[in-house]
């Protein structure tokens, strides 16, 4: 009994030196993360740089545990375990390691993704390259973050011995495998390559404005499988990507977003059309969404009743064609009724008369 206790301080002593050295090596990290930082946000206070607030806005929570996990991992030797325990204790902080730096790097490119879009405002009017750059910047970092993801996991798993004997015997079959998963997942491959179809040759970009399946929208989001587009009432439409590549759809910001709007009038064969040309000429003179491009009034068609006038103004944007087309529609309608109201639609008749020849009775006259 007494020799137990004469043998507890030593116990204690194996037992307490890995924990203090452990312990210890958390807190200085966690002290080097928080001293590191405090520096950063006394240095945003000061000078206020982009760079410094992305690193302390995105990189905060993942120093908090990879800086602890670091030191630890210089410490490790100091804790004089014995040959197993200190085994199961290395695989443990290498596995920390690993994934805390993974974490690290993926909001990295969070902070490169900043940067980017601080240089590059998609906000501008005319952003159409911006936009080009953008559409394969979000490609280029999902395609980054899921390596980055891929590589980890592999080097975390490749670590332990039975899963590189596992690897070892999969790679012999993997002639076959690929085949299997090929079929598999033949839509989600078709998927990613129409992705880097897209995100390099660009036939849509982020923020563009479609017409897919009879519905307007702009781009919202670009993924590996399927795009997002907002409805203009807010709602959202998500098409797969190789709809892009096998069907036909509309894009109205291809090269430019600047667009022609059409307005059609309806009028009856006596509307003087050079007046009603003069007026439209004068309305969108002064409108504040014409561009100062294109205003013309033509007569495109002539129906049995009535000529079709055809309206054609531009605008910077589709948003401010549409809103133009609307604004011109109901000026020229009011103007037609209040200064040449002779001039709205008509319908006239024949009316056959008893033992009389056919008499042309105008529709005003008729009862």
């Amino acid at each position: 009994m007494l020799e137990s206790f004469s043998d507890l301080p030593e116990q204690l002593r194996l037992w307490l030196q890995p924990l203090a050295v452990i312990v210890g090596s958390l807190v200085t990290g966690r002290l080097l993360k928080y001293a590191i930082f405090a520096l950063l946000d006394a240095y945003n206070r000061r000078e206020p740089i982009l760079l410094t607030q992305s690193v302390a806005r995105h990189l905060s929570h993942p120093s908090a545990w990879f800086f602890p996990v670091l030191v630890l991992s210089f410490m490790l030797p100091l804790t004089y375990l014995e040959a197993r325990p200190l085994e199961v204790m290395r695989r443990l902080v290498e596995t920390s390691l690993l994934i805390t730096f993974a974490w690290g790097l993926v909001k990295t490119v969070d902070v490169i993704q900043d940067l980017v879009e601080d240089h590059y405002r998609l906000g501008e009017a005319d952003n159409l390259r911006v936009r080009k750059l953008f559409t394969q910047l979000q490609f280029v970092k999902k395609l980054v973050v899921t390596l980055i993801i891929f590589v980890a996991t592999a080097l975390i798993l490749m670590s332990f011995a039975t899963v590189r004997k596992i690897g070892t015997g999969l790679l012999t079959s993997a002639g076959i495998a690929s085949v299997i998963v090929g079929f598999a997942a033949q839509r989600s491959i078709s998927n990613l390559l129409a992705g880097f179809q897209i995100a390099f040759t660009q036939p849509l970009r982020l923020d563009d404005v479609l017409v897919v399946e009879g519905e307007w929208g702009r781009v919202e989001e670009i993924t590996f499988t399927y795009v997002v587009l907002r409805i203009w009432d807010e709602r959202r439409l998500v098409l797969p990507l190789n709809y892009f590549i096998e069907k036909p759809f509309q894009n109205w910001t291809r090269s430019t977003a600047q667009l022609l709007g059409t307005v059609f009038l309806y009028t009856d064969y006596t509307v003087p059309v050079d007046a009603i040309r003069k007026e439209l000429e004068r309305y969108v003179n002064g409108h504040t969404l014409w561009d100062r491009r294109v205003c013309v009034l033509q007569v495109t068609d002539s129906k049995e009743r009535t000529l079709e006038l055809r309206c054609l103004v531009s605008a910077a944007n589709s948003s401010n064609a549409f809103d133009l087309r609307c604004a011109v529609r109901e000026h020229m309608v009011t103007f037609i009724q209040q200064h040449h109201p002779e001039a709205l639609p008509k319908t006239r008749s024949l009316v056959e008369a008893k033992d009389q020849p056919f008499t042309l009775v105008p529709e005003d006259q008729t009862s």
